[in-house]
Order: C-alpha cells, then sequence, then structure tokens
C-alpha cells in the first residue's frame, strides 16, 4: 500500500507546568492543553519501530512540563517541537499549547502554535 501522508497525533494532552511571566505564577503549577501532530515519511508501517510512539510521545511532553518554570508558552512549545524533531522519522512538528487559564473567564484558553520543520 502506498501512502501518501502519515500523521501520527496527540490531541488534548492536559500538562501540569510551571509558565508564566508574572509573580502570581512562579512556584505553582497550571494546566497546558497540549495538541502535538507529527508528519512522517509515508511509508508502511507493520511495527511500532516504523512510526512515532505517542505513548512516549506523551511522556517526553510530560517530562518537558515537569522540567521547570517556563515564562512564556511559546518557549514550551517551541521546546517541545524540537523535541519531535529530534526523532529522525518527524519531517514537520505541529504543537499548538493552550492555557486555560490565562484569560478566565473571559476567553476559553490563550495558546500559541509552532509550526518546526526539516529544511
Amino acid at each position: 500500500m502506498n501512502h501518501q501522508s502519515l500523521t501520527v497525533f496527540v490531541r488534548g494532552l492536559v500538562l501540569s507546568a510551571e509558565v508564566g511571566v508574572y509573580a502570581h505564577e512562579h512556584g505553582r503549577r497550571q494546566p497546558l492543553i497540549a495538541d502535538i501532530e507529527l508528519q512522517l515519511a509515508p511509508q508502511a508501517c507493520e511495527h511500532i519501530a516504523d512510526t512515532v510512539n505517542y505513548a512516549d510521545l506523551t511522556e517526553q511532553a510530560k517530562a518537558l512540563a515537569a522540567s521547570g518554570h517556563f515564562k512564556l508558552i511559546e518557549t514550551f512549545a517551541q521546546r517541545l517541537a524540537e523535541l519531535c524533531l529530534a526523532d529522525p522519522k518527524v519531517l514537520r512538528a505541529r504543537v499548538r499549547i493552550e492555557k486555560p487559564r490565562a484569560l478566565a473567564p473571559d476567553a476559553a484558553a490563550a495558546g500559541v502554535e509552532v509550526v518546526l520543520g526539516r529544511d
């Protein structure tokens, strides 16, 4: 079978991270919602080694969220996309991060989206 594209994704991943530039945001964790979409080279996949394991991807995102304070979710999204591209099977990474409490109660969430690809 000839694939035109292969996308692996995790949607709505709830993370707990120390993030924010304001004093009241330091030293406390808050939720982030991550959508991660990875474009892989089209190929037939018969084994987990042929693709990206989304359970491993989830653990990488959780480990990054636990790694320390991030002033901006832009920084967090960029680093997560870079982690995704560290896998040579990944050609393009789209990482969308929502901060649901950022504008509460006026908005459901604020966020960013980073797209990185191989040159």
